[in-house]
């Protein structure tokens, strides 16, 4: 059989094809240490696994669920907008809950990209949003991020070019891979430059509460513009990659519309897996202040790592990463590469985020301080 032509367009997702050669390595004895991936090796909440396990024994909980989530999930999403973002969502129309952030990048241009539509990219960042556009035919448009500009978008310099192609704008802050955060006035200024450009703004915002103490929402507290959503995720907050959960919020009109997409493509998420949810997005500030103490020593061990490869980093980043420059006369493959095949560690490297990601490589604050510590003794070796 003959593929779609689509799929001449994009490559099988670089850390499923890296995974596998890992595996290998690790099949045929090689002791890899992998800092390459933000898969939290931490413990969900104990309230949210034992919510877990109760519900498989509630009546009905084996059935298809609401494609909109159970209105007990739909309420504890508010109530955690309401309680860290000081933003009021109306849960009956305001928000939808999904299976992972991921799957809602995918819902979201499925509802309002055509082909040849013009997406805004970041560069670098999330590879996922430009295989989503190759896939659905429409044209790619990045837009760089600096250093010098503290990794944040040029919004004078975009909105002097013509945008009249655009339709929809991914943004990503705290932002992966730099672990920049956006100032005070930047999401305001980004709603205004997407209504004045008729260009819906996505903010994908998994990493708000990751070594951040204010975490930060482009919805804006005086009404819900059409043009912004934002993505939110259990995934990083609360060590739940594996449950998939994850929830999209924005106005009344764009909610119901990117519902005619999910609803055509899924059902709702098992019934146990939302009970637990709801459980993790009750619990206090407490929860993540521990876990940013684990994730602030991990780092000062990452760091001394980053320090023993010559690279140089800004330690005020977020998030669950270390975004480190390359020394120079290296690419970041060639820093991975070695890594990999002489020390048995696996970093990522700064390419596969896009162009302006080469000359630097992403180190990962999933593994234990021992982990890490093994292997800092693999590099200075």
């Amino acid at each position: 059989m003959i593929t779609a032509k689509r799929l001449d367009t994009v490559q099988e997702y670089y850390f499923s094809q890296k995974l596998r050669e890992v595996a290998e390595l690790r099949k045929k004895g090689r002791p890899i240490i992998n800092l390459g991936i933000g898969s939290p090796d931490l413990a969900p909440p104990k309230e949210v696994v034992e919510a877990l396990n109760s519900a498989l024994s509630s009546n009905g909980a084996h059935q298809y669920q609401p494609y909109k989530g159970i209105p007990e999930l739909r309420h504890a999403i508010a109530g955690f907008y309401k309680k860290f973002y000081k933003l009021r969502l109306d849960p009956e129309s305001e928000i939808l809950p999904l299976m992972g952030s991921k799957e809602g990048i995918m819902h979201i241009s499925m509802t309002f990209l055509n082909p040849g539509d013009q997406v805004l990219l970041p560069n670098p960042g999330y590879p996922t949003y430009s295989s989503v556009s190759k896939l659905l035919d429409a044209t790619e448009r990045s837009y760089a991020l600096k250093p010098e500009n503290n990794w944040l978008p040029d919004l004078e310099k975009l909105a002097s070019e013509d945008l009249s192609k655009v339709k929809l704008m991914w943004v990503n802050y705290p932002h992966m891979p730099t672990g920049t955060v956006a100032p005070e006035s930047f999401f305001a200024e980004l709603t205004e430059f997407a209504e004045k450009h008729n260009i819906l703004v996505v903010n994908d915002n998994p990493y708000s509460f990751i070594q951040n103490e204010n975490p930060k929402s482009i919805l804006q507290k005086d009404g819900l513009s059409d043009y912004v959503m934002e993505l939110n995720s259990l995934s990083k907050s609360f060590n739940m990659a594996g449950w998939r959960v994850g929830m999209l919020t924005g106005s009344q009109k764009n909610i119901n519309s990117v519902l005619k997409v999910k609803s055509n493509m899924d059902s709702g998420m098992f019934y146990p897996v939302q009970a637990g949810a709801v459980e993790a997005l009750k619990l206090s500030g407490s929860w993540f202040n521990e876990q940013n103490k684990i994730y602030a020593e991990r780092k000062k061990k990452i760091l001394e790592l980053v320090s023993a490869l010559n690279c140089e980093v800004s330690e005020d980043q977020v998030g669950l990463f270390v975004w480190a420059r390359t020394p120079a006369g290296k690419t970041s493959e060639d820093i991975v590469d070695d890594l990999l095949y002489n020390k048995d560690v696996f970093i990522a490297p700064g390419f596969i985020f896009g162009s302006q990601g080469e000359g630097y490589v992403r180190f990962s604050l999933c593994a234990n301080e021992e982990v890490i510590d093994e292997a800092l003794k693999r590099i200075k070796k």
